[in-house]
């Protein structure tokens, strides 16, 4: 990362730069670091509107002590079952969680769903995700509310009848579908509007418009998930020979 790590005054930059509304990229690029660097120090410090370079700085520094207070572990303990880096996987997690967070979830959903997508089973209970995010079952549950009525976890039962909390590979058709209705709802309200204003109104035109607008991008969106829902049901072996008619390699990459 260029400069090591964030100085104070650092901290102080990010914190203009949000009061500015200025976007990550550009803070980052008047601090010469990466974009996700910056991502990730507002997104754990509080988000663009509870960040505050001072206090910022004294939770770095105190987890910085932590860590540096922690008992070594043997390099044993380093490697998970499958042999990989669980340092690199904790570290990985944290990335994602983030990511997730300045895609507009809030930290502990995103942290459940981050956990989740991470689980080779890809599902967990509730008791396993407070256990392994070291949080109350009453977070879990507030969160997994959340995901649910947003169509990013679906729910079912296991053979000891608990219920487990389950990501797959439909995961984000399901939930793109669920943001075309979310916009179809909002076109049928503008439209409501124009009937009440009355056709030649200038406030109708607006809504007339915005309506048109979200119109077309719902049946776009809904039409392209439909085309693209054969991605998610590839194998990264085979993901670029079964890519819908119309769609180049780069295209099914980004999905």
């Amino acid at each position: 990362m260029p400069g090591g790590r964030l100085s104070h005054q650092d901290r102080q930059q990010i914190a203009l730069g949000l009061a500015d509304s200025l976007p990550y990229a550009e803070i980052a690029r008047r601090l010469d670091r990466p974009t996700s660097t910056v991502t990730r120090e507002v997104m754990r410090n509080g988000g663009p509107n509870g960040y505050r370079a001072d206090l910022a700085h004294r939770a770095t520094e105190h987890r910085a002590h932590r860590r540096r207070s922690a008992p070594p572990r043997g390099a044993e303990s380093t490697r998970q079952p499958d042999g990989s880096d669980a340092q690199a996987v904790a570290e990985y997690e944290e990335t994602f969680t983030t990511v997730l967070m300045a895609s507009g979830l809030n930290k502990m959903a995103a942290r459940v769903l981050a956990r989740l997508f991470l689980t080779d089973s890809g599902s967990l209970t509730a008791s396993e995700l407070a256990q392994r995010l070291q949080v109350s079952p009453a977070s879990i549950s507030k969160a997994i509310t959340f995901l649910e009525n947003q169509s990013l976890v679906r729910r079912e039962r296991d053979e000891r009848r608990r219920d487990r909390y389950v990501v797959d590979d439909e995961l984000f058709y399901q939930a793109t579908i669920a943001s075309a209705r979310a916009n179809d709802h909002l076109v049928a309200t503008a439209r409501q509007g124009v009937a009440l204003l009355g056709a030649h109104t200038p406030a109708a035109a607006r809504l007339e418009n915005i309506a048109r607008f979200l119109d077309f991008i719902s049946e776009s969106i809904t039409r392209a998930a439909e085309q693209a829902r054969e991605v998610l049901r590839s194998t990264p072996s085979t993901a670029t020979s079964r890519v819908p008619p119309g769609h180049s390699d780069q295209a099914a990459i980004r999905s």
